[in-house]
């Protein structure tokens, strides 16, 4: 197949989970023979034209110049370059910010879509914005031949919906996690005596509940939160924690062995994200062993099962730390490393996408 891959900043991966995803399917499809080109930002620190054999078809992106409208700009570019590609297959990561342009896409590619994890429910954004939002995604739909959802809440969501069938493949991980502990080193913890959380600073990540919750807990604990807090919520909940000593803001860590270790060794790792499909973080958890806490919702249901305990609200989260959950944890911790195993490694989801895309391409 000839495959163009569309909706990420590009590869290596700088940025977040669709990067990241984009950088390791892209390389084992190369791998498995298939030609392969990702469309990459003018503004990524990698600027070369093949990446670990990958084509990288770079296009001007003006997000540093016009900020969000920016993104706009780069996906009409990287549509309009895939016009003249004579591509398979297009796969599309994402709507946000390309479905506005899905009638440029060209008529004789197929065209697949992975729909996203309803952005429309972010509460960071103003009405006007989620409208925008749901529009974006009623457009994906209409321009797309086939879709693909990474969580079964979503798969269901579309089936009610629009109607339509997608394909149900989900976000894959590392069984085998490389482990770092100069950052735990640094940050004078104790094993098994933190609790911690790694999110992005926005509302509907359940972070002021998490943290609500542990500030009223019995216990006298450290509790580390891990992500760029320079955001209006951000700065808005460092203010709000800042008289209590045990919380502790340690900004964004890309270094994902350090990350590991961390999960590894902590109390307990809480996942508080209510939005979106199969979260990166919450499978990185899973193969690091930790004990995890996660927000009650089907997303991360469908993902964890009965591997991890769940919270509604801030007083579940005191009950939860103060009742020691952690004793009974060692046989959800060995649960969730065989699941990651055989459910999530990248080499199953990598395989399982490419047999999707052949399928698609058959039919």
């Amino acid at each position: 197949m000839r495959i163009g891959v569309l909706g990420t900043r590009g590869i290596p991966n700088r940025y977040s989970g669709y990067e990241q995803f984009a950088e390791y399917f892209s390389q084992y499809m190369v791998q498995k023979g298939h030609d392969v080109s990702v469309y990459s930002s003018s503004l990524h620190s990698y600027q070369h034209k093949e990446f670990q054999g990958v084509k990288l078809i770079h296009q001007t992106d003006p997000e540093d110049r016009l900020g969000t409208f920016g993104q706009f700009i780069y996906d009409f570019n990287c549509i309009r370059d895939s016009r003249k590609q004579n591509f398979d297959l297009l796969l599309l990561l994402g709507y946000t910010s390309s479905s506005v342009w899905g009638w440029l896409l060209p008529k004789k590619t197929i065209i697949v879509s992975n729909m996203d994890g309803l952005e429309w429910k972010r509460t960071k954004y103003n009405w006007a914005v989620r409208k925008f939002l749901k529009f974006a995604e009623y457009l994906a739909i209409k321009t797309s031949h086939y879709y693909i959802a990474d969580s079964k809440g979503i798969q269901s969501y579309l089936s009610k919906k629009y109607g339509i069938h997608s394909e149900y493949i989900a976000y894959g991980v590392h069984a085998e996690q490389k482990l770092d502990d100069k950052l735990f080193k640094q940050l004078d913890l104790k094993s098994g005596n933190y609790n911690m959380l790694i999110a992005r600073m926005e509302p509907e990540n359940n972070i002021e509940t998490i943290l609500d919750g542990a500030v009223n807990s019995a216990k006298n604990q450290p509790f580390i939160v891990i992500g760029n807090s320079e955001n209006a919520f951000g700065k808005k909940i460092q203010r709000k924690y800042l008289i209590n000593k045990n919380i502790r803001f340690v900004g964004p860590i890309y270094d994902l062995p350090s990350l590991n270790y961390l999960r590894e060794h902590s109390n307990l790792y809480f996942h508080g994200h209510s939005v979106g499909g199969t979260n990166p973080s919450l499978l990185e958890a899973m193969a690091s062993k930790a004990c995890i806490c996660a927000h009650d919702n089907p997303f991360n249901r469908s993902i964890l099962g009965d591997g991890g305990f769940y919270f509604q609200n801030a007083l579940d989260i005191t009950q939860l730390i103060n009742s020691g959950v952690t004793l009974n944890c060692s046989k959800r911790k060995k649960q969730n490393y065989k699941n990651v195993q055989e459910n999530f490694s990248w080499d199953k989801i990598n395989s399982t996408y490419e047999t999707f895309l052949e399928s698609c391409l058959k039919a």
